[in-house]
């Protein structure tokens, strides 16, 4: 127990990331910034969203998040900017931002949470670790406990559910996909799907429109460059070789909700299963 004065020192309050490594603060953090819009969208849901004074471009949700002063892009950050707001703790996208930049930040004494979640109890154990940093434990837990209790029951509602054979389009150019390791990829495995490309060794991997249709799934679901806007499946409906063509079996999904780390993933989760049951009753 430390003293300092004729006051009680608050005891360190710490957590392990998502690279294992430990993160301490002296007391709970009151100048967040987070730097990918889906951890932006984290430190929202852990109940931490008053404590946020800074963000990167895009982070767009909740509504709130597009007041935050910007910093620069999850790709190229601006540190000035950063270092001027004073932050007392940054949450880095581990495989997303710049290391070189997020290691100069730490230099210079700045905490840094790295988040890498990959499957989707990962993003329950991040709300409840953002909560112990921030102070808002009651939130955090509540948020983690809800998204796991909705997986669950997804998880029992298709544990049976006839397989259907899944291209998941990530992006456009080039075109890409994700492999098995990928949290969309376990979105298709809950709702009973097949991830063609599930094998492949890169997490998001580049593939040919010729390799799509050599696998030739059953269904093709896309997200896009807005949170409406199917464009990026026209260009499949040239293929009329395909079977998921031939059955109309292309959809989107809101990228939004399966194409960043957060607790929207359950609602995303739910709309790729009832794509895949409209798939079945095709069938």
């Amino acid at each position: 127990m430390l003293w300092l004065g004729s006051g009680l020192a608050r005891a360190q309050v710490c957590v392990t990331d998502d690279t294992d490594r430990q993160v301490c603060l002296d007391q709970p953090a009151t100048r967040v910034i987070a730097l990918s819009p889906g951890a932006t969208e984290l430190v929202f849901a852990a109940g931490a969203g008053e404590q946020l004074v800074g963000a990167v471009s895009f982070s767009d949700y909740p509504p709130a998040a597009k007041k935050l002063p910007r910093v620069g892009s999850y790709n190229r950050l601006d540190l000035e900017a950063i270092l001027a707001l004073k932050p007392d703790l940054i949450v880095a996208w581990q495989s997303g931002n710049p290391m070189e930049q997020v290691e100069r930040l730490q230099t210079m004494g700045v905490p840094v949470y790295h988040s890498e979640p990959r499957r989707f109890d990962d993003i329950s154990t991040t709300l409840e670790r953002l909560a112990v940093l921030a102070g808002t434990e009651a939130v955090g837990q509540g948020a983690a406990d809800s998204l796991r209790s909705g997986m669950d029951s997804l998880r029992q509602r298709y544990a049976e559910a006839a397989p259907v054979t899944v291209f998941y389009q990530v992006w456009e150019e080039p075109l890409m996909t994700v492999n098995n390791a990928h949290l969309i990829s376990e979105a298709i495995e809950i709702c009973g799907g097949v991830n063609v490309f599930g094998e492949l060794a890169a997490l998001a991997p580049k593939i040919s429109r010729e390799a799509v249709l050599a696998k030739d799934p059953e269904v093709i679901i896309a997200g896009g460059m807005g949170e409406d806007d199917p464009s990026w499946l026209e260009p499949w409906k040239q293929f009329a070789s395909l079977r998921a063509v031939q059955s109309g079996n292309l959809f989107f999904v809101a990228p939004s909700t399966l194409q960043r780390p957060t607790p929207q993933m359950l609602a995303g989760t739910r709309t790729l299963c009832s794509h895949l049951d409209t798939v079945r009753a095709r069938d």
